[in-house]
């Protein structure tokens, strides 16, 4: 019995030191998992329907990873009404805690930027910010109809009216344009609060309670985001280009010039360089129609215009032709984005005007091009001058164009070195007759 102690108090030493060995090992996973994170994204420039996907795309990640929040850094001058509702709605109802915030300094929400610091559960901005502006225009750059600014009212309104802010500024930044600074919107309760830092930010909203989800769905949960891990969302390489090609004036401009180069191929087939740049504008600007709203009568337009000036290509005339192509270019920009989408008039009528005088200018290439006598084949040689290198009779040989013909002459005798031309065929023999050496010709002329 003595001897069993030792091995029994041996053995519970063992188990004890691997418990406290396991709690050590377990203590840095427990800590690593308790430390909270923030997704990061930011938007800069105009919000597009690519802008708005990658909003989605961050709030269901921000779900499945199980992130704190979602942090939105942004500075904007607006951008299409549609796009601004999507993302509104997804903010509105989002299962995860979203916050806005405005910076750097210098930067603003404006117009479509108003609606979506708004719609988040916490808006900040940081110091020399500005917030507001919100008055809808068209794509001309017109205020908007009666209609639509009385829309764009209620809508901003009732985001103001869901997340607790004031009402009266979302009423006027609509219909007054009003615009406000950092410090001006945090007292008119706009925003909440304004911070010096995104880990300022990030202390400042820690322990604040927001509601989350979506109607009938919604609950209180508390931000714990002191410290927290930053996780950035990027908008990606290919993302970016959609963003940049997410341009109604962009797009309107591949089109055009890309037609235009295509139409040069064309009249004047080469190397093909025209083709293969107007090949790739052309592609650009149907990936920019990808991403933004368009009308198919605007694009049945364009491709009329296409048709138009292929017409004036390849029967040249006065410019009928080239003048119905315009004016077709010209609606098919005026038609082919929907809501307030518009090509600037200032892009619009010169490119239009450029691809019509392109596309006569084109006609008169392609005209001159079947005029002009040949320079290749059979035809090319007519009139060429040679020098017999091997003669035998009336038959001999000379070295045209690098290649070895075989000549005989008209009503003449060969001789080496004789300078002959040449005035017809006969199969694979041509034709030559007796020519004076240009040299010598311009020296009688002298004496």
């Amino acid at each position: 019995m003595p001897r069993s102690c030792p091995a029994s108090l041996l053995r519970r030493f063992t188990q004890v030191l691997l418990v406290v060995l396991a709690c050590l090992l377990a203590a840095p996973a427990a800590g690593a998992v308790q430390q909270p994170t923030v997704l990061v994204t930011r938007i800069d420039g105009t919000i597009t329907p690519v802008v708005a996907d990658h909003l989605e795309e961050g709030l269901r990640t921000a779900e499945r990873e199980g992130h704190a929040a979602l942090l939105v850094e942004m500075d904007t001058p607006g951008g299409l009404l549609k796009s601004t509702r999507e993302i509104v709605q997804d903010f509105l109802g989002s299962p995860v805690p979203v916050i806005v915030f405005v910076t750097p300094s210098g930067a603003r929400a404006a117009s479509a930027g108003v609606y979506l610091a708004m719609s988040a559960h916490v808006a900040a901005m940081a110091p020399g910010t500005h917030i507001g502006a919100g008055t809808p225009v068209t794509g001309q750059g017109e205020e908007a109809s009666e209609k639509v600014v009385n829309d764009a009212v209620t809508f901003a309104v009732s985001i103001a009216e869901q997340r607790g802010r004031n009402t009266d500024f979302a009423r006027d930044m609509v219909r007054e344009g009003t615009a406000i600074s950092d410090q001006e919107a945090v007292r008119m309760d706009v925003v909440d609060l304004v911070a010096s830092s995104r880990q300022a930010l990030l202390s400042e909203v820690d322990g604040r309670k927001v509601v989350v989800g979506p109607a009938g769905e919604q609950h209180e949960v508390v931000l714990r985001t002191a410290g927290a891990q930053v996780v950035e969302h990027e908008l990606g390489f290919f993302g970016g280009v959609r963003q940049l090609l997410a341009s109604p004036e962009l797009a309107f401009v591949f089109l055009s010039i890309g037609t235009l180069a295509v139409i040069y191929e064309l009249a004047s087939p080469g190397m093909g360089l025209g083709g293969v740049i107007g090949a790739i504008l052309l592609v650009l600007g149907f990936v920019a129609l990808s991403v933004l709203p368009f009308n198919v009568g605007g694009l049945l337009l364009l491709a009329l215009a296409a048709a138009l000036f292929v017409a004036e290509v390849l029967t040249p005339g006065v410019g009928v032709f080239a003048a119905g192509g315009t004016v077709c270019l010209a609606f098919a920009g005026v038609l082919l984005f929907r809501g307030e989408l518009g090509v600037d008039p200032a892009v619009l009528w010169p490119a239009a005007v450029v691809v019509g005088g392109g596309s006569v200018l084109a006609g008169r290439l392609a005209w001159r091009a079947r005029r002009a006598p040949a320079t290749t084949g059979y035809e090319g040689l007519l009139g060429s001058e040679a020098v017999v290198r091997h003669a035998d009779g009336a038959i001999g040989q000379v070295l045209l164009d690098g290649a070895w013909w075989t000549v005989r002459g008209h009503d003449i005798p060969l001789t080496e070195g004789q300078h002959v031309r040449v005035v017809d065929r006969d199969g694979l023999v041509l034709i030559v007759e007796s020519a004076e050496p240009r040299r010598a010709q311009g020296t009688e002329q002298e004496e």
